[in-house]
């Protein structure tokens, strides 16, 4: 039988010790697409409870327009 290996679980970033803010644009740009979407949690590796923050995060920072909401 062939091995099968197991994919390492990515370890939600927030639940570690960072935080993402709406003004920090560099840490904002990880959570986001070339398009300007916003990633979904199997790509950022991120809990639900702090997907729903990073969102909330992203959509403030485009309100406030330090980034664009389409590339």
């Amino acid at each position: 039988m062939a091995e099968f290996r197991r994919k390492k679980k990515k370890i939600c970033q927030m639940c570690a010790g960072k935080s993402v803010d709406y003004k920090d644009v560099m840490i904002i740009n990880k959570y986001i697409n070339e398009k300007g979407k916003i990633m979904p949690r199997r790509m950022t590796g991120a809990c639900a409870k702090h997907q729903r923050h990073i969102a909330q995060q992203i959509k403030f920072a485009r309100f406030m327009a330090l980034i664009p909401f389409v590339k």
